[in-house]
């Protein structure tokens, strides 16, 4: 199993068993003991993450997990300075589709008047250690393809964390993946108790969930702590969410599960999600809060979209 790199280019991670190989199941405790606002409205983990379990296969793997973990090493020790880059990583004008290190340089470059000279001489000095990394990360991965290659035509189907759903809402209610296929789209929000952003956004979340009712649309949160049937974490949650007014469903789920592994590997709060009736991702992830009106625009064409993709079905 190939070892996948966090989606979510908003991240700072710490050092200790980001990917910890875990006897092939995955474990999920998501509790964060730091977390770091960034300029983009998004909070990243910074401290202690519990195992996030990417289980991999033979010597290749482990390689693999060593070299992201030089990686995180290099971030956590100038932790300071790369959140001030992840933070500009939505403003720059950098490819996040290329080469890594390419993209950390040029959203560099992009904002280097931003940095102090020592500043960017660390992010420089680091910036060829990461480069040498990386060019190993991908000639271990390019080794890999052929192996990949064969399972390519089922992504697709097999990729999404959500077809085999299961989960319960605050109230002990059994869900599945009917919530999905009920809806030509159902917006999906992770996030956390501790998390200022996340909070701020509730009330939004809550107003965006009457206004897509009519439409087909659903939102649902996913409150990474209350994994598992947490009872102390559901009750905090669940008085969070009333306090901001917010009425739509949050579910707990299962750390082992698809989803919960899915959650498991998000670095950046509050991430929401697209998710269309058969249960598949739909588009990129958004990060950061809704209640920033430029990100809730964004958001609501994108709904369109889905439900506009799925009336033509």
């Amino acid at each position: 199993m190939k070892t996948k790199r966090t989606f979510i280019p908003v991240f700072t991670l710490s050092v200790a068993l980001l990917l910890t190989a875990c006897n092939g199941k995955e474990a999920a405790d998501t509790k964060k003991t730091q977390t770091t606002q960034t300029e983009s409205g998004t909070e990243a983990v910074t401290g202690s993450v519990a195992e996030s379990g990417t289980e991999t296969a033979g010597a290749s793997g482990t390689k693999l997990d060593d070299l992201y973990q030089q990686e995180n090493q290099i971030f956590a020790d100038h932790a300071d300075v790369w959140n001030k880059v992840f933070g500009m990583m939505n403003k720059s004008t950098a490819d996040p589709s290329g080469n890594y290190a390419d993209y950390l340089a040029d959203t560099v470059e992009a904002n280097k008047d931003s940095f102090s000279e020592d500043e960017l001489k660390t992010l420089t000095d680091d910036l060829e250690t990461i480069r040498k990394i990386e060019e190993q990360i991908a000639e271990m991965e390019n080794g890999n393809t052929a192996s990949e290659d064969s399972d390519a035509k089922n992504d697709s189907e097999e990729a999404s964390p959500f077809r085999d759903f299961s989960g319960q809402d605050y109230d002990g209610n059994t869900v599945d993946e009917s919530l999905f296929s009920k809806n030509a789209v159902t917006v999906v929000n992770f996030w956390f108790t501790g998390c200022k952003p996340c909070v701020a956004e509730l009330s939004k979340l809550n107003e965006l969930n009457d206004a897509i009712k009519s439409m087909g649309g659903e939102v649902v949160g996913i409150n990474t702590e209350t994994f598992d049937g947490n009872q102390d974490a559901i009750k905090e949650a669940a008085a969070v969410l009333e306090s901001q007014g917010a009425k739509y469903r949050n579910l707990s789920i299962d750390s082992a599960s698809d989803a919960g592994k899915y959650a498991s590997d998000i670095m950046a709060f509050p991430t929401t999600i697209l998710v269309d009736r058969n249960g598949n991702i739909v588009g990129e992830p958004m990060l950061g809060g809704i209640d920033n009106q430029e990100n809730y625009d964004t958001l609501m064409k994108q709904i369109q979209s889905v439900i506009d993709a799925d009336s033509a079905k």
